[in-house]
């Protein structure tokens, strides 16, 4: 999500207008942050509970705005068109435990949306334990020609990046959960080593993806996962969505360098976007995005996110 990339993978404002905004659809039932797993601890967690139209919890996140970091690569480095704010039409809590992040088509043609990024930059597991990082949520609902260049996703970014806009994607990326074009699919991406090229097939990064089971991926709120295991030898990355896995990357397909790289820095923070057209949908679609046929204003929900790690 970071950089640009080509299509990559397979496919398997007032507060009156506000209100109505918020209360135009109903809000998905929302459900409190699961208790640890037996033998895990929580590391940190929100569950979006607030007033509807309040910012997400300014102690846990920070909103991204303009076209790029100051310093950084233009369009977020991905190409993608619309203009982060932190304007409550684009990122609120929803007053029912969620936390909506929504895309918005202005009279002019302008699209505006939202970034959030946690404040911690030390998302890492202890030597010998497991790092477990999930969000609930809901992908935008909309499919076909009204969905080309909606592009929700929810990752972590090495903390080094955070300053330094040009270590990319040495310093690592996770994606947990991304998904482009209202396509009933979920895409687990690792990005790591060199761009173009290298270890982690830049800028594609190395993925695979799969519909949601039970009901599709936009028709309601699925868990998605990303757990690091340094229990074991060689340490394990882990993608689930429902707790149905379905990738992982061993650091034994990655050299020695690429892994410390990626590993050995402070930690991860995690973000939450939906970005408007760029490489990844542009791709997908084998067109332009977003068109005159995509539709404003519809939302990716969240429920709530949460970090455990194995171990009292």
């Amino acid at each position: 999500m970071a950089h640009a990339r080509s299509w990559k993978l397979r496919l398997p404002a007032l507060a009156g207008l506000l209100a109505l905004v918020l209360t135009a659809a109903p809000a998905p039932a929302s459900a409190s942050v699961p208790p640890p797993p037996p033998g895990w601890s929580l590391v940190w967690s929100d569950d979006f509970d607030g007033p509807a139209g309040s910012p997400p919890s300014s102690g846990n996140w920070l909103i991204s705005t303009g076209h790029g970091y100051p310093g950084g690569p233009p369009d977020w480095g991905t190409g993608e068109i619309q203009r982060y704010t932190a304007d409550p039409a684009n990122v609120a809590l929803d007053g029912s435990g969620n936390l909506r992040i929504t895309p918005i088509r202005s009279a002019s043609g302008e699209w505006t949306s939202s970034r959030i990024e946690t404040v911690r930059t030390d998302f890492k597991p202890a030597e010998g334990r497991m790092l477990r990082i999930e969000g609930r949520l809901r992908m935008p609902d909309v499919g076909g020609a009204q969905a080309l260049g909606y592009w929700p996703a929810f990752w972590a970014l090495g903390s080094p990046y955070r300053g330094n806009h040009q270590n990319w994607p040495a310093v690592g990326e996770f994606d947990i959960m991304e998904n482009v074009n209202g396509i009933d699919s979920v895409w687990g991406v690792l990005h790591c080593g060199t761009n173009p090229g290298g270890p982690c097939n830049e800028s594609n990064g190395l993925g695979n993806s799969r519909a949601c089971p039970g009901s599709p991926c936009q028709a309601g709120m699925h868990a998605y996962t990303f757990e690091w295991d340094r229990s074991v030898s060689p340490e394990q990355l882990r993608w689930y969505v429902d707790g149905e896995q379905y990738h992982s990357v061993s650091e034994s397909r990655l050299d020695a360098t690429t892994w410390a790289n990626m590993t050995g820095h402070g930690g991860y923070f995690l973000l939450l976007n939906v970005a408007m057209g760029g490489a990844f949908p542009n791709g997908v679609a084998g067109r332009g995005t977003p068109t005159p046929d995509t539709v404003s204003g519809r939302p990716m929900v969240v429920d709530y996110v949460a970090v455990w790690q194995s171990g009292t």
